[in-house]
């Protein structure tokens, strides 16, 4: 059996002469100015040591101040995304109300246009569904002096007439519906025609006219067509739209052709609805006659 070898010092020894050695190293140290052995250990261990450490440190620093400022980022970036979507709700408010006094000014100027007649208004509460407001419904009636065949104003002009009406509510067949048939003249030559609705029209924004007579009479693109006098539904001189084709039809009697109308039926909202019908007022007018005699 091997025995362990002992060292021949005991440590005590060892311990002296590590601290002589230390003892020896501090005075060449100081005699060589701190340029000694012990810079050189030190050089090559405790400051790459020290370097590291101040580098770890550092590295936790700005990792800590990063956090701390996106932090911040991330709370001003949350008040400025408030601040955002509140001028943005704004905004939406504000275009909404410019859009709503510009068709509330179009109403004025159509009520202006026509001052001769009694007017309600009423907003469109419902269509039938289609992309064209060929026929809708309004939310006066009877109680607001509403009629079957009360004529409906929007836009520039004649947009259709009552033909049903309840207490609070009225349904109106528009001028571009195929049910629609409107004795019209050229305002220009008081020439009669006849406008009618056609719904496969709309997607260019057309509606028909014809029966024109083919006379001496020129009547042009531009000029514009209104409800005639004979008209027993409609109240004369409402305007209906711009003739935008015209065309000598094949009997060489008559002309036809296309009418851009005034009013856009693919967003109506607003509506003046004329409460005197075209009846009240030959009504009104045999009363006068019968007065006078």
């Amino acid at each position: 059996m091997k025995t362990r070898r002992h060292s021949s010092l005991p440590s005590k020894y060892w311990m002296i002469l590590v601290a002589f050695c230390c003892v020896i190293l501090l005075v060449i140290e100081a005699f060589t100015g701190g340029k000694g052995p012990l810079r050189f250990v030190a050089n090559y261990t405790v400051i790459p040591m020290q370097k590291g450490i101040s580098f770890v440190g550092g590295f936790m620093s700005d990792v800590s101040d990063n956090f701390q400022t996106l932090k911040e980022m991330k709370k001003e970036n949350e008040v400025l995304q408030s601040k955002v979507d509140k001028l943005t709700i704004d905004n939406t408010y504000l275009r909404q109300e410019q859009y709503e006094l510009e068709r509330l000014r179009q109403l004025y100027q159509l009520d202006e246009n026509y001052s001769d007649y009694k007017k309600t208004g009423a907003h469109v509460i419902a269509n039938n569904g289609s992309n064209w407001f060929n026929d809708f419904t309004i939310d006066k009636g009877t109680n607001d002096g509403v009629q079957v065949n009360s004529n409906v104003l929007a836009g520039s002009g004649l947009a259709g007439i009552v033909t049903e009406v309840g207490p609070d509510y009225a349904r109106v067949r528009s001028v571009i519906d195929d049910a629609s048939n409107i004795s019209a003249m050229i305002l220009s030559t008081s020439d009669l025609c006849v406008v009618r609705g056609d719904l496969k029209l709309m997607a260019d924004g057309r509606i028909r006219f014809e029966k024109l007579p083919n006379n001496d009479h020129p009547v042009e693109v531009g000029e514009q067509v209104v409800t005639s006098h004979v008209s027993n539904r409609f109240l004369q001189g409402l305007f209906i739209g711009y003739i935008s084709e015209i065309k000598v039809d094949a009997n060489n009697l008559t002309r036809s052709g296309y009418i851009t109308p005034a009013v856009d039926f693919s967003r109506l909202q607003e509506v003046l609805v004329i409460t005197s019908t075209k009846q009240d007022l030959l009504k009104d007018s045999e009363k006068e006659k019968e007065a006078g005699n």
